[in-house]
């Protein structure tokens, strides 16, 4: 199988199972810094599936105002300044935001190419699920997330 079909098949198993948010930061001399709504996917590991694309994952937030808190951690003021962004943006509190994710090019991995996470190794398609290179057969991959996605929370 492809890529291309394997995708397809994975959006039929996807169906009736909630997308999460595609932001994307902004910025304006009126507005602010922000994240803007920029569509939506199914978040299935390392990969985000649209209705007619497929992305690498990057930052996941969720929105949220940060309060008045105090912070041990820079890192962790940053953070909470991004999740404000990201409601600032129009996203709902509590709301899954993907921000910094970039399109794969499915055709060039059908092709024998690689892009993102995927690539093709002896014909199969594959994807990378770690930064140890791990790469593992796209299929069994698509079917066991989707199967955790079925499965809900709680596992």
């Amino acid at each position: 199988m492809t890529c291309a079909e394997l995708f397809a098949a994975a959006r039929t198993a996807l169906a009736g199972i909630p997308q999460e948010g595609l932001g994307e930061e902004r910025s304006s001399r009126w507005r602010g810094e922000r994240i803007v709504r920029a569509g939506s996917a199914w978040h299935v590991g390392v990969l985000l599936i649209t209705d007619d694309a497929v992305l690498a994952t990057g930052e996941v937030l969720r929105a949220a105002d940060p309060g008045r808190r105090g912070y041990t951690a820079e890192s962790a003021r940053a953070r909470a300044q991004r999740r404000q962004l990201a409601l600032r943006g129009g996203f709902a509190e509590g709301e899954v935001v993907h921000v910094g994710w970039s399109v794969i090019d499915v055709d060039a991995v059908d092709a024998g190419g690689e892009s993102g996470p995927l690539s093709m190794r002896d014909g199969v398609p594959s994807v990378r699920w770690s930064k140890a290179d791990a790469h593992v057969p796209l299929a069994g991959y698509l079917r066991e997330r989707i199967e955790l996605l079925r499965s809900g929370p709680g596992i």
